[in-house]
């Protein structure tokens, strides 16, 4: 699947020159690993597929959830909500009642190398994290330079191209304001970076669109923990379905560094209900 695995990494590029930030690992997810590598298994009689995700699967009958894993410190639900529902009966998590530690001690009982192997959270196509150079790569000529504004509209720096830059970023700025200043907004249509103080990066709503529902899509507003990145702890808030695959997010105290192009994803407790990505 390397021609897919391609238009992954050409999402990426695309993604930072529209100003968002984006998650090729959920896409991985939806449409590699529990996509196409699924239907792979169908062929040859494989009646599920197992990953190293520290997730769950949940079962109440005839029903089947996303959970949360063990090890809370190394969940990986936030990016398994893209993964079709009807996926769910066919997947296993073994590592997802297990803590990294207990994992370790299994691979060293069985002599695996890489028992002690250091953690990562790496972008597995941009070990070093020069995302710039990813996107430089793909889309040559794309960097362009433009200027870096405050929260009044004064030019007050320049930038090298906006693929440089996500919300809530601060360093790699070189701009000097007297107190840290941050990322709040992205332009691609004047090539701009908007930069502010912190309390710039509050907000209490979000937009998410492409909704993928891990449970029956809801008509009426709900309740739940709403997670807007993968290290982020989750706030509580109102979800409202605008249609089948929008909803409206209302934090009930708001959240910091919003980021178009992540993915909001909706928790009941342990369960996970579904999630779409921020406009």
């Amino acid at each position: 699947f390397s021609r897919q695995f391609e238009q992954i990494i050409d999402y990426f590029a695309d993604e930072y020159l529209l100003g968002r930030t984006p998650n090729p690992c959920v896409l991985c997810n939806q449409h590699l690993k529990f996509g196409l590598l699924a239907e792979y298994g169908q062929t040859i009689q494989a009646p599920y597929i197992a990953t190293g995700h520290y997730a769950r699967i949940g079962q109440d009958g005839q029903r089947y959830w996303l959970r949360r894993a063990i090890d809370a410190n190394k969940d990986q639900s936030y990016v398994l909500f893209g993964i079709e529902r009807a996926m769910l009966p066919r997947i296993l998590f073994p590592v997802g009642e297990l803590t990294k530690e207990e994992v370790r001690r299994h691979a060293e009982r069985l002599g695996l190398p890489i028992s002690d192997k250091p953690d990562s959270q790496d972008i597995c196509f941009a070990p070093d994290r020069d995302y710039a150079r990813i996107v430089g790569r793909r889309r040559p000529g794309a960097f362009v330079e433009g200027a870096i504004v405050d929260n009044q509209g004064r030019e007050v720096g320049r930038h090298r191209g906006i693929a440089h830059f996500t919300i809530g970023q601060r360093r790699g700025l070189d701009v000097a304001m007297g107190e840290p200043y941050y990322v709040t907004h992205l332009d691609p249509a004047t090539n701009t970076v908007t930069i502010g103080p912190a309390e710039d990066l509050l907000a209490d709503r979000l937009r998410a669109s492409k909704v993928n529902w891990l449970v029956d899509p809801p008509a009426d507003p709900f309740r739940a923990v709403v997670k807007i990145r993968y290290a982020h702890a989750g706030a509580p808030a109102a979800v409202r379905p605008l249609s089948a695959d929008c909803v409206e997010v209302h934090f009930d105290e708001p959240v910091r560094a919003i980021t178009p192009g992540q993915a909001a994803v909706f928790y009941d407790g342990d369960f996970v209900l579904g999630g779409g990505w921020i406009e």
